[in-house]
């Protein structure tokens, strides 16, 4: 007998951790500190977002074996914001056999949703999660703290990054790789040993290879108006010739590649391409929505009316 039933991997709760509460976002703290998500009208600091993506690490493992790290996607849309202190659970649908992409979704303990998104491993991924909604942007009506930004800028410099274990990650993520495993709520041997790992060395976990895009985002210089205060609200991770490594020299280069209003943000998409360190072979791919909060930016009202 056979049944057109969906079936479902789930993984256990989990207590993800912040590690953001000492985060300095342009030259202040950020909104994952409590006194300032309080001002912003938030309960507490929130847990960055990406933090959740580990705990589909051993759901998509479980589907695709070690090409999930190799070319694996994860595009994620942030739905509520989680707390230090609240359990999350992390649900994958199983694909049908052969199928290369899968709907993904978690929740808080008391069902609360905490982030949806699609799971695919390439090369065809088709259009992700992600893209689905770029397609969906309504053009700005009028950017007041994005005002200087367009489609298509790029950033001022090819930016060096790479990630070494005991490395401090700098203001955005003040900690180190070997700490982030001390409380990461997935942890494999494979993020920190070379020797049991396939590739010969250590590599990145899905979660801080936006760690390692972000590190060196100010060289970017994108002519966003301060002081300001932003979140991630749409994150996708791809893998094109991973995984990244642990110690690894890689280049990034950078993109705006949408702009988009709500009634409370201005966004704008960057994606970010990490290629080896000659700069010729592109390894995985980051396109994150930054989220800044209109009423983070004390000029807004009288900018807006100019």
């Amino acid at each position: 007998m056979s049944f057109a039933t969906p079936l479902y991997l789930c993984g256990p709760l989990r207590e993800p951790q912040q590690m953001l509460a000492d985060q300095e976002y342009s030259g202040h703290t950020s909104i994952h500190d409590d006194s300032m998500a309080e001002k912003l009208g938030f309960k507490a600091g929130p847990i960055e977002g990406p933090t959740h993506f580990s705990q589909f690490a051993p759901l998509l493992v479980e589907l695709w074996g070690q090409a999930w790290f190799e070319r694996g996607c994860f595009s994620a849309h942030f739905q509520n914001m989680v707390v230090e202190g609240e359990q999350v659970r992390a649900f994958v649908e199983r694909p049908a056999p052969g199928a290369t992409r899968v709907r993904c979704w978690a929740e808080k303990a008391d069902g609360t949703p905490v982030l949806e998104a699609s799971a695919s491993l390439g090369p065809d991924h088709g259009d992700t999660l992600l893209d689905q909604r770029m397609a969906k942007l309504r053009a700005p009506e009028k950017l007041v703290i994005l005002a200087d930004l367009h489609v298509g800028m790029t950033g001022k410099q090819d930016e060096p990054v790479r990630m070494d274990a005991d490395q401090h990650m700098g203001n955005l993520y003040p900690f180190s790789l070997n700490d982030k495993l001390q409380g990461i709520t997935e942890n494999s041997s494979w993020y920190s040993d070379a020797a049991s790992s396939p590739w010969g060395k250590a590599i990145i976990p899905t979660e801080m290879v936006s760690v390692l895009a972000e590190y060196s985002s100010k060289l970017a210089d994108f002519p966003v108006k301060q002081p300001v205060i932003g979140l991630f609200a749409d994150q996708e991770i791809r893998m094109v010739d991973g995984p990244l490594l642990v110690g690894e020299d890689y280049l990034i280069r950078r993109e705006i590649v949408a702009l988009s209003e709500s009634k409370r943000t201005e966004s704008y998409w960057v994606r970010s391409r990490i290629y080896d360190a000659s700069g010729e072979t592109l390894k995985a791919e980051m396109l994150l929505n930054h989220a800044t909060l209109k009423h983070s930016y004390p000029n807004y009202a009288a900018e807006a009316q100019s």
